[in-house]
């Protein structure tokens, strides 16, 4: 019997149609979707400016919170929600009341040591951080102590008697001249100045002051006022500084920018 002779199958070069009209298919359908979601609905972008502004023009309240009901994936409107949050920031009214606070103990501070201001043993200035009541060791302390002498104790006791009535921390600073302690108790300025700031904290606490309120702290020579090149600079230099915090400061012990 004959042998049926085979066809041979031509290859089909055509396939690759198939795959390449898949491709452009999804790659079509990817870009509608894309579209659709970056499509910005005018009306809805309006009603949440319009709620935002609302919401930031109450009174008393600084952080608010929105909340969207009845979402959809797209196409649907939505309902927006304001819920009024708690107050979180101070109002510029409590602001106003501090500053007006300070000014009032820097003017009464400034009338009780009067006669020390007009000798200029005494200073008293005031900023943003608070009050600062700078005192020259002339009439504190004799060279190398720190025990108060008792024209000071005065002089400090009514201080002490007006800052009684606030809540406001207190930070005392002891400063030193650049002359190196030769004998003595204190075997550098460090402890010298330490020990100068803690007498005055210990007057005050005596004086009905809650040590809660107050902190100690000593500078020695590396916060000078003057540069240390004369009697009377160095004078000027030694000195303690009262530094009474406004009410918005969280932390005694903090660098003071005096």
């Amino acid at each position: 019997m004959a042998r049926r002779k085979r066809v041979e199958e031509h290859e089909n070069h055509e396939r690759w149609l198939v795959s390449y009209a898949d491709f452009i298919t999804l790659l079509f359908a990817f870009f509608v979707v894309m579209y659709a979601i970056s499509s910005v609905n005018e009306g809805k972008y309006k009603v949440l400016s319009n709620s935002l502004v609302d919401a930031f023009k109450q009174p008393n309240t600084s952080a608010n919170f929105l909340r969207m009901e009845n979402q959809h994936v797209m196409g649907a409107p939505q309902k927006l929600v304001v819920i009024p949050g708690p107050t979180v920031l101070p109002s510029a009214g409590k602001y106003q009341e501090q500053a007006k606070k300070m000014r009032g103990m820097a003017s009464d501070l400034r009338k009780s040591l009067g006669s020390l201001i007009d000798e200029g043993t005494v200073k008293v200035t005031q900023s943003k951080r608070g009050i600062a009541v700078e005192i020259s060791d002339s009439i504190l302390f004799m060279t190398g102590r720190a025990d108060l002498q008792s024209d000071a104790i005065s002089a400090l006791q009514t201080i002490a008697a007006q800052l009684q009535g606030s809540d406001n921390l207190i930070q005392i600073e002891g400063h030193t001249d650049n002359q190196p302690i030769r004998g003595g108790l204190f075997p550098s300025n460090w402890e010298l100045s330490s020990a100068r700031a803690a007498s005055v904290v210990r007057l005050f606490q005596e004086s009905g002051i809650a040590p809660q309120r107050m902190a100690a702290v000593g500078y020695a020579e590396f916060r000078p006022v003057e540069s240390n090149d004369s009697d009377e600079s160095r004078a000027r230099n030694r000195r303690v500084t009262l530094n009474i915090l406004a009410d918005n400061q969280d932390e005694v012990a903090v660098i003071s920018q005096n």
